[in-house]
């Protein structure tokens, strides 16, 4: 299957810049997977689409501030992302301009706080360590910047937006954004009707979100990511299986935990565990049985998973119905459910 099948074109205005103005009144397209009737709603409408026994399932990893910005001892200006922690100071980053610096170079974040290129890898990517006089967790929420997506036009007043109202462990350099849209209030309504909720752990990495460069789809390989499920949450789903409930992925970082746990434990279990599942058409889920998500980006992994879990030529068709309706895309935009 070639990524240019996954192609669309979207008009600069529709990707969104700042979110809306409350979070569950961002707009709901709600797709019947066995029918295609499409429906126009609010966010908060998903209270009237899900049942009691059903079982959301959230990623409750918070975005860290993995956006350092430096500079080299002549002064010239270096961007570093911090995309995965490897061990005590050590991290994969991204790193701009990289060909300008060799191994063992120096980038001043500030007097106390520095990174130090160790390693360049031939996928683009390096290992760096952290230097300073302080805690490097406490350093890099002093100087860092929340990693708003390369399309949002940096702005701090952003942040708090880009993290969803359950965020608690720290570790994603992207935000599950299909959780941005759920208010306390929502969830509270959402608990009045019965409807479960289970949290995991997935730290997203960027290469979740970038689009795919190969030309055929199989030929692109996805990093490992890490994940915890407790078994708390892992209680909660198995039981709304075996009850006859809806488990429902709150975005595709969710989905991919969900799938990637029971391709390799044949069951969801209390794990920490790393994934590189990669899901594209023809997929067989194994657990999931409805999706909330938001509208990606084409020919990214994203678009692929949502494919997989409708209909290609379908789902293409919908995103163009969207644009129609003038809905929002990316990570601030609107959302869609799919269910039967």
């Amino acid at each position: 299957m070639k990524t240019s099948d996954f192609y669309y074109e979207l008009p600069k205005e529709l990707i969104a810049q700042y979110p809306s103005a409350r979070r569950d009144e961002s707009l709901l397209m709600i797709i019947n997977r066995t029918t295609g009737a499409i429906a126009h709603r609010r966010f908060y409408d998903l209270v009237d689409y899900l049942q009691a026994g059903d079982c959301l399932v959230f990623n409750d990893s918070k975005v860290i501030r993995a956006r350092l910005l430096g500079k080299k001892q002549t002064g010239a200006k270096v961007e570093t992302l911090l995309i995965k922690h490897i061990e005590k100071n050590f991290w994969q980053a991204l790193i701009k301009p990289l060909k300008r610096l060799k191994e063992n170079d120096i980038i001043m974040i500030e007097q106390d706080f520095q990174v130090k290129l160790l390693q360049k890898n031939s996928d683009g990517t390096c290992v760096v360590e952290l230097m300073g006089q302080n805690d490097m967790e406490e350093q890099i929420e002093r100087y860092g910047k929340i990693p708003l997506p390369p399309y949002i036009v940096d702005d701090e007043k952003k942040y708090d937006r880009y993290q969803t109202v359950y965020a608690k462990n720290p570790g994603s350099v992207a935000a599950p954004t299909a959780g941005l849209h759920f208010s306390p209030n929502l969830l509270d309504k959402l608990k009045e009707k019965k409807i479960s909720q289970a949290f995991l752990t997935l730290h997203v990495g960027i290469d979740t979100f970038r689009p795919v460069k190969e030309e055929y789809v199989e030929e692109h390989k996805m990093h490992r990511e890490y994940y915890h499920i407790s078994k708390e949450s892992a209680d909660v789903i198995n039981q709304t299986k075996e009850s006859g409930g809806r488990i429902i992925p709150v975005g595709t970082t969710a989905m991919r935990t969900l799938e990637g746990c029971m391709k390799k434990h044949g069951k969801i279990i209390p794990v920490a565990d790393s994934t590189d599942i990669y899901i594209y058409p023809p997929y067989q889920f194994q657990i999931a049985d409805a999706l909330i998500t938001n509208f990606h980006l084409p020919q990214s992994t994203l678009l692929m998973l949502v494919s997989a879990f409708y209909d290609r030529e379908k789902l293409l068709d919908a995103y163009g119905k969207a644009i129609e309706q003038k809905y929002r895309f990316f990570s601030f935009g609107d959302a869609m459910f799919l269910h039967s």
